[in-house]
């Protein structure tokens, strides 16, 4: 059987999973593209064959495809990401390519107190509720630096502590927001129950922002923070891509090793 060969849209920590289990378990060449250097760096560290660390435009991927013969697009893009699914799904039929959405499954909040949590259609609805509801105290942002700007419509940059990956990109987004070096959160990957605490009380927060990106996000360890320290949560609810095709979404590894191996059988005929 020919070597795979896998274009993967990443930049998560789910795409540096399923890198390094496609290199254990697969004969495999995989260029991966993620928006940051600092993702292309942990892309290349899980074993990815070749990187690009820039945002490609919609022509540029389907250029990449077909001037190199790829078998596979993966889309392990972040859930928020919703003009960068659209995009692969419109690439993938493009391109006639086989199509693999790996979601991470959304936060079951059965067993979990929601009493703190306050939902947000968007981030500037965010601003608008902490405008309106949280006058007073700081704001833990931790929900990246894209997201900043809507934000800030409704709040002041005063109140404003964001916690972000400290590269070149993002610091120029706050520099141009505003936004004072000493607020700047520094990040490396989720915060655990203990750090979110911690960063309350350091900036005397009343209140976070966060996206709903599920467990593998630290979602449950802010939302226990902010019931330990009583403030208030506000959560972005996930966004719903009307194209995407259930059929052709994953959210666990085993889920991911079937539509790889229907994939390997239609192409082989085996």
């Amino acid at each position: 059987m020919k070597k795979l060969k896998i274009i993967l849209l990443g930049g998560t920590k789910d795409s540096t999973e399923i890198i390094q289990h496609l290199k254990n378990n697969y004969d495999t060449y995989i260029l991966t593209t993620t928006t940051t250097e600092y993702g292309s760096k942990l892309a290349t560290e899980a074993g990815s064959d070749e990187t690009i660390a820039r945002p490609l435009l919609k022509d540029e991927i389907i250029e990449i495809i077909n001037n190199s013969d790829f078998d596979i697009l993966i889309d392990a893009t972040h859930p928020f990401a919703e003009h960068i699914t659209q995009t692969s799904i419109s690439v993938s039929k493009i391109c006639k390519i086989p199509y693999i959405r790996f979601e991470r499954p959304p936060l079951n909040f059965e067993n979990i107190d929601t009493s703190h949590i306050i939902y947000a259609k968007s981030f500037e609805n965010a601003g608008e509720i902490i405008s309106r509801e949280i006058p007073k105290g700081n704001i833990l942002h931790f929900a990246g630096a894209n997201t900043m700007e809507d934000v800030l419509k409704n709040i002041s940059k005063d109140r404003f502590y964001p916690r972000i990956l400290k590269v070149e990109k993002s610091i120029e987004k706050c520099e141009k927001l505003g936004i004072e070096n000493s607020h700047i959160i520094p990040m490396k990957g989720a915060a655990s129950l203990k750090e979110n605490i911690d960063l309350i009380e350091k900036y005397h927060a009343s209140v976070m922002i966060t996206k709903e990106s599920g467990e593998i996000g630290g979602v449950i360890e802010k939302i226990e923070a902010a019931n330990q320290k009583d403030i208030s949560l506000i959560m972005i609810k996930r966004p719903i891509i009307k194209k995407l095709d259930k059929k052709d979404v994953v959210s666990n590894l085993e889920e991911f090793d079937e539509k790889i191996k229907k994939i390997i059988s239609a192409e082989t005929g085996i």
